[in-house]
Formats: structure tokens, sequence, C-alpha cells
């Protein structure tokens, strides 16, 4: 049996990987599904910060004493006022610590840059850009210390398709989970761990039609929306004011938006 522990936020928990009835698969689902007689413990939670990775998923995780443990952590992180690269480092450097010490596989991740995601002009991207490469940066860190299996979806030119994402883009579709899931099996591969054939490539289900996109942000989303409206938009326009004036100024200003958990 294989025990696999997967910490982290809403990329783990799997939005965007509908299943019938109801609830998300995701791309730790479909990687356990290549592991020798998978037990999977999904922790992760909507809007999760390092913090809380650390605080409430660890001890949990402990519990189990994981064969395999992935810890995909910061996109939140760098959406509070509060943000410091640092405190989010050495948060998932002791999260990684821990598991290790434990005896665990951890899977780590470069992230991706939440700017081009979303498609924003350069003014609003530029913050969110530099906040996502200092926690890339410290991620790097921790991922080279302790060993980890360390995917780099920042720098996967796939990352960035539009085929990969989900309406609200900022979660991958069921075809974008499985890219995830075909990406971190052939680093597990690679690195000698025993893994089974790996995940199909090739979503299982039909895309939803525009129709079904549109009445998912028209139910489900429409809160999602209403707080990135609300919370996101008003501070982005304001660090673009301020990334305007430092340019003036020959500064760069890291100020974050207020906390939007995704």
């Amino acid at each position: 049996m294989t025990v696999f522990a997967a910490l982290g936020d809403s990329i783990t928990v799997g939005m965007g990987d509908p299943v019938p009835g109801g609830g998300w698969r995701g791309w730790a689902a479909l990687l356990a599904d290549t592991l020798d007689q998978p037990e999977l413990h999904n922790l992760a939670n909507l809007g999760a910060l390092s913090v809380n990775v650390e605080r409430d998923q660890l001890p949990v995780a402990l519990a189990l004493a994981p064969d395999v443990a992935s810890v995909i952590v910061g996109i939140n992180d760098t959406l509070r006022g509060d943000f410091d690269p640092e405190r989010t480092g050495a948060s998932v450097g002791r999260t990684v610590a821990a598991l290790r010490a434990a005896g665990a596989e951890v899977l780590t991740t470069r992230l991706p840059d939440p700017g081009q995601m979303f498609g924003l002009p350069g003014a609003l991207a530029r913050p969110l850009a530099r906040r996502m490469r200092a926690v890339n940066a410290a991620v790097d860190q921790v991922a080279l210390h302790y060993g980890t299996v360390h995917l780099d979806a920042a720098r996967d030119p796939a990352t960035y398709e539009r085929r990969y994402w989900s309406v609200d883009r900022l979660h991958p579709n069921e075809r974008g989970h499985r890219l995830m899931a075909c990406r971190f099996h052939g680093l597990l591969a690679a690195s000698g761990f025993p893994v089974g054939d790996g995940p199909d490539p090739e979503p299982s289900s039909p895309p939803p039609t525009r129709l079904a996109e549109f009445g998912w942000m028209a139910t489900k989303g429409t809160g999602w929306l209403f707080r990135r409206s609300r919370d996101l938009v008003p501070a982005l326009a304001a660090l673009a004011v301020r990334e305007w004036r430092a340019g003036e100024n020959g500064t760069e200003p890291d100020v974050a938006p207020e906390s939007v958990p995704t």
C-alpha cells in the first residue's frame, strides 16, 4: 500500500475537474491511481495559505505516515496585504522538513504567474508577478535543501495554454489536472520512486459547452467572481497607480492586494 497525503489549496482540492454527482477529482487523485495500492488522503482546503497548511494540514498528514506527500501552496499568500515571501518560504520549509523527516517523498511546485493566467495588463500584472517569483524562489530553496520532487509549472509553456484552464482562468480544467499528474508521474519515475503506467493525458469527459461554463459562473462561480470584483480588482487598480508612480521615481513598490481565496 502507498499512502499519499496531498496538502495545499484549491488546486490540490481539484477545482476545475468535477466528477459526476458533485465534488472534485483533480491531479492528486489521477496521480494516486498510478501508485501501488494507493490510499489517497486529500487534506487540501479552499483558500489555504502556507501557514494553514503547516498548522492544520501537516499534523494530520504526519499521523498518516505517508509514503508520498505533496505541498503545493503560495498563490493565496501573494494575494494578502501582509505578504512576506520569507514567511511563506519558512512555513513551506518547516512543512516539507517534517514530511521528509517522517520518510515521505515530497512533491513541490514552482507556481505559474497569476497575472498571465488572468490576462492582466502590464501595470496590474507586474506586482503579482514579482510576488509569485519571490514565492517560487523561496520554494526553490526548500526543494533544493530537502531534495523534493520539484515541478517547474512556472516555466512549462503548456501551463499558459488556454486549453488547460477552466473558465475562471485560475484553476486547471480536467486536461490541466491530467497534465499536472502526468508531469509529476514522470518526475517520480525519474527519481526512482515505484510508479505504474502514467495517467491518460486526454480527458475522460467531453469539455463543458459554453452554455455549461456560463451556467457554472452564473451559479457556483458567482460568489468567487463577486469577491474577486469587490476585493481584487480595486486593489490591483491601486497597485497600477503605485506602479506608475514608482516608474517615475525609479523604485519598485510591492504592496499586495487584499486577500482573495482561491
